[in-house]
């Protein structure tokens, strides 16, 4: 009896141990509107990995989840675009990342469906902060709005597709060549 008792006590605490840790690194999301189709979709259901930021800093690329600055009841989901001392110029469709050191090169974006409409010359991003933009260019409110995303406003890198099951898998990475 006394073995039972003890293996029971184990178990509930490793379990305890393990949804505690599951917590502060992992978060379910759901996404919400089309700002991110044709590779993210309405009601589809997201891993958002909340660690991997202490490890790294945010990457050109990267599908995020963040609180929208002033406004933070929500999670929303977006792409980075610029980062730190860079600023971002869209022009005929196609994104240009202008570097700190004065370089620029046009940004290769195979996951977008459609080229946006307009043409956007933003300011340079402020330290700690990032430029982010959805996949859906045409029908998406993001830093082209005038805001930049503080660091601090990330919870966490999105990772894993759970639902539905048809789209089940690994986000994929985008590798940029900053030249």
């Amino acid at each position: 009896m006394k073995s039972f008792l003890k293996d029971t006590v184990t178990i509930i605490v490793m379990a305890a141990v393990l949804f505690v840790g599951m917590q502060f690194t992992v978060q379910r999301y759901e996404v919400e509107g089309p700002s991110m189709q044709n590779n993210f979709y309405n009601g589809q259901q997201l891993m958002v990995n909340k660690i991997v930021y202490y490890f790294h800093e945010p990457q050109r690329g990267d599908v995020i989840i963040f609180m929208m600055p002033e406004l933070s009841t929500e999670g929303y989901i977006k792409r980075i675009i610029g980062l730190p001392g860079e600023y971002i110029v869209i022009n005929d469709g196609i994104a240009y990342i202008h570097q700190k050191d004065g370089t620029s090169f046009p940004l290769h974006e195979p996951y977008i469906a459609s080229q946006p409409l307009s043409d956007y010359t933003g300011g340079v991003i402020p330290e700690n902060h990032y430029f982010v933009m959805g996949d859906n260019r045409n029908n998406s409110s993001d830093s082209r709005s005038g805001w930049t995303l503080p660091r601090d406003n990330i919870i966490g890198k999105v990772w894993l597709s759970i639902w539905p099951m048809s789209l089940f898998g690994l986000i994929p990475d985008y590798a940029y060549a900053d030249n």
